[in-house]
């Protein structure tokens, strides 16, 4: 796996400009100061859940007796129906849809740690899949894999650190284009997951 398969995929992966919303709505009763720093910290938190699971994961998963062929498998899965979720994003009444979890959190008032923003938001499922699928099937490139989740990680945090931003100059409807496009794509590499996950089975 190249630096730029593992730094885009994980982009499209933690979905920055689908997060915008939520982090915004989540973090609208703080100063601009105060909320840029709650992202840092809690995009911090992100990345020390994913590397984590990139050097530790593989180990978790030979304890369950996972073969490789099936992390592919749900990994492939997994990020399917995130991309999905990123084309379709559903009606707002919807309670599977992105717009419904945004809904869903902005009641809470106190100062959010760890859960929502951090994870699942950034360090999702499908986040975690990928980076124990890289490194199980790449177990030397984990330096290379720990530069792309880096990478990855301060672009998502710039362009959350940007949301109020972004929001004012691209407008919602811009967004949620980026979002379809970015799920568009990792909708093929979640295909491409799948089918090679299918091919190491079978082989």
């Amino acid at each position: 796996m190249t630096l730029y398969t593992a730094v885009i995929t994980l982009i499209l992966i933690m979905d920055p400009f689908g997060n915008i919303p939520i982090f915004l709505s989540v973090l609208e009763n703080f100063e601009p100061k105060k909320r840029r720093a709650i992202i840092l910290r809690e995009s911090i938190f992100a990345f020390i859940v994913l590397v984590f699971f990139l050097f530790f994961g593989r180990f978790i998963l030979q304890g369950l007796h996972i073969s490789q062929p099936a992390l592919s498998v749900s990994g492939g899965i997994i990020l399917f129906l995130i991309a999905i979720r990123m084309i379709f994003p559903g009606k707002p009444g919807d309670p599977s849809s992105f717009a419904a979890a945004g809904s869903e959190v902005d009641v809470v008032q106190e100062e959010p740690l760890f859960v929502p923003l951090a994870v699942p938001m950034q360090a999702g499922p499908s986040a975690m899949a990928f980076v124990i699928l890289s490194s199980s099937q790449y177990p030397d490139q984990l330096p290379k894999l720990l530069f792309a989740l880096f990478i990855a990680s301060l672009v998502c945090t710039t362009v959350l650190s940007l949301s109020d931003f972004l929001r004012k100059i691209l407008g919602s409807h811009a967004l949620r284009a980026i979002e379809r496009l970015m799920g568009m794509i990792l909708t093929t590499m979640a295909i491409q997951m799948l089918l090679t996950g299918i091919s190491d089975y079978m082989s």
